[in-house]
């Protein structure tokens, strides 16, 4: 899917004005507030504090999110490029960096042969990274002492790819009415006993334990996106103690959460988790997202019909997450492998994607009131919000709408901090953004690992412009 095509929707580089975002909101009927001047950086909601209930202190409202990465050794080690990401990080400013990079708990639990994944061999270089970034924040912002460090814990179950970039090795809870099909499996394919289910939780208290010897702040307990955590939460067809009903699909949230409280006493835990989920979507006739069809559909935090959001289940999972003394939950939806107009909005989508089924500036708000209704209904959690990358130059104006007005508590950013990692610094400097670094969402980041390459931002990141695989990324997509 060639980026060269006309997009459906206005680029957002075209509203230069607020007037300009206004009246094209207004005629796209989408009803998205946003602050038309920025606060001077003494009274900016970039630079409130957050404080948790433990006493540690969160330096400002901005967050860098977790992301996979694809560029480590085979082994799960980090190798320069995920170290220059790492530095990218450290120096952006935000003050929590939300898990850094989604880490698997055990070899054959990675979403592809470079993830990172931590374990006894692996523990020094995760000290030697956190380290790094200790370093770097200190050398750009002086000290670390409001800068909180979380990692990701990951399993990445439907979707493992541990010894090929291309081949799954799937790990399931149930057989999915579209997604087997989709991803290669059949109808009768062997979903994970709760034995072995059993052994998951285990590398993850394992994992938990050497992150805090490590010194990370928290472990962040993924949820979200199709892993197997989130895959969970849909599991109402499966027999046994982790599915059917709600209790028994929480069951292995609170396991993991037990034994890490167990074996690594006073670490901090978060949850980052799709609050909603839809149909998967796939290319209709003219490449444009279309949903699978059914009449019931039971997605986690969605309507029966499959296209429509219902946090009844949402909120009880976060009354659970509360009670179990989780403080932190980074707010996201869906998933990039089957729907991910959800979570990414995109006028340019990766290869195995489609084009928008949607303006994508109802994507994000979405994402943003799902995010306020669930902060209004849990004054007391930490809730950060994400999916702003689409508005580009004005997501300065809208998120400092949702942190003035008590929507979220912290704005994250993902892989527009690649090509723009101090966006998050000269926000809270009051400092104009630079335009030519801003992420435009041409997808190069997905499509680059879907077809065997290393995640990077080609279109902007001067080192990656350079690379051998910057060619082979337009060869692909010219081929395409």
């Amino acid at each position: 899917m060639s980026t060269k095509s006309k997009p459906r929707f206005t680029r957002m580089a075209q509203l230069k004005t607020a007037s300009d975002l206004r009246n094209y909101l207004q005629g796209s009927g989408v009803d998205l507030p946003f602050d038309e001047t920025l606060l001077p950086p003494a009274e900016s909601p970039f630079s409130r504090p957050i404080q948790l209930k433990s006493g540690k202190r969160i330096g400002n409202s901005l967050c860098i999110l977790p992301m996979e990465g694809w560029d480590g050794t085979l082994d799960g080690r980090p190798s320069d490029l995920t170290r220059g990401r790492w530095v990218k990080f450290a120096v952006s400013g935000a003050k929590l960096l939300f898990g850094c990079e989604a880490v698997a708990v055990c070899h054959s639990g990675k979403a592809n042969p470079n993830q990172l994944v931590l374990n006894a061999d692996t523990f020094p270089d995760f000290v030697e990274l956190r380290q790094m970034v200790l370093e770097q924040h200190a050398e750009t912002f002086g000290n670390t002492d409001d800068l909180l460090i979380g990692l990701q814990l990951t399993h990445s179950g439907r979707f493992c790819k541990p010894h090929s970039h291309k081949a799954f090795e799937s790990k399931i809870l149930y057989s999915h009415p579209f997604l087997n099909k989709r991803f290669g499996m059949d109808a009768d394919y062997p979903a994970l006993t709760d034995d072995e289910i059993d052994q998951i939780i285990e590398h993850y208290v394992q994992a938990a334990v050497l992150a805090q010897k490590a010194g990370f702040d928290f472990v962040d307990i993924k949820h979200c996106h199709g892993y197997l955590g989130h895959e969970f939460l849909s599991a109402v067809t499966r027999p046994g103690k982790y599915g059917g009903s709600f209790e028994n699909r929480t069951r292995y949230l609170r396991n993991i959460v037990a034994g890490i409280q167990q074996a690594a006493p006073g670490l901090e835990m978060g949850i980052r988790l799709s609050a909603f989920d839809f149909l998967p979507f796939k290319k209709g006739p003219d490449e444009v997202g279309i949903p699978e069809s059914a009449d019931q559909y039971f997605a986690f935090g969605g309507q029966a019909n499959g296209l429509g959001v219902d946090l009844t289940e949402t909120k009880a999972v976060l009354a659970l997450v509360q009670s179990l003394g989780i403080q932190l939950v980074c707010i996201t939806g869906g998933s990039p492998y089957y729907n991910p107009h959800l979570m990414r909005p995109a006028l340019f989508p990766p290869s195995d994607g489609y084009l928008p089924p949607e303006e994508p500036l109802l994507g994000v708000k979405r994402q943003i009131d799902v995010t306020c209704e669930l902060k209004r209904s849990f004054p007391e959690l930490i809730i950060i919000g994400s999916g702003y990358s689409y508005l580009q130059e004005w997501l300065p104006n809208v998120a400092q709408y949702a942190l003035r007005t008590g929507m979220v508590d912290s704005v994250g950013f993902g892989r527009m901090v690649l090509s723009y990692p101090s966006m998050p610094a000269d926000m809270v400097a009051g400092r104009p953004l630079t335009r030519n670094l801003l992420c435009r969402t041409f997808s190069d980041c997905t499509t680059a690992p879907r077809n065997g390459l290393i995640s990077g931002c080609y279109p902007l990141d001067p080192q990656y412009k350079k690379m051998p695989e910057a060619e082979q990324l337009k060869a692909i997509k010219e081929g395409l």
